[in-house]
């Protein structure tokens, strides 16, 4: 088998190493050795066809059966990615609204303190000055 080829290395490629293979003419002596008998053709009887058909026709039902069924895991798949989505997105509304209701109501209540500490400070002030403007009062009459 070597004896008929001859291989030359090519200029070595990116993708590797590239060769190119000679095969030489055939000697008038290595013909008796591969001239080997071809077995004999076999009659296809219609039966044999038959049988092939129908082998045929089951590999191709089976495919499609397996591709009809790969198609359905794949829908079920997508289904359940998007309901699964879906649900992620109800959920992250609802944490958004309850941490937004918390944030409203703490606003509120600093608020409400706000105005309480407001109104403590004015009463205070109120009464100061009506503690200065009776204490006037009490001057006066004494003096007068």
């Amino acid at each position: 088998m070597l004896s008929n080829m001859e291989v030359k290395p090519i200029n070595k490629r990116a993708s590797g190493q590239a060769f190119e293979v000679i095969l030489k003419p055939q000697s008038p002596v290595s013909d008796v050795a591969h001239n080997l008998p071809s077995p004999p053709k076999r009659d296809i009887s219609l039966e044999d066809i038959e049988k092939k058909l129908e082998a045929a026709e089951e590999r191709r039902k089976y495919q499609e059966s397996q591709v009809l069924r790969a198609l359905a895991e794949k829908r079920e798949h997508e289904r359940d990615v998007l309901l699964k989505a879906m649900e992620e997105n109800s959920n992250f509304s609802k944490m958004a609204e309850e941490k937004l209701q918390i944030k409203m109501e703490q606003i509120k209540e600093n608020r409400d303190a706000h105005l309480a500490a407001m109104i403590e400070r004015l009463q205070e002030k109120e009464k100061h000055a009506a503690e200065v403007r009776r204490n006037k009062e009490l001057r006066e009459e004494v003096t007068a």
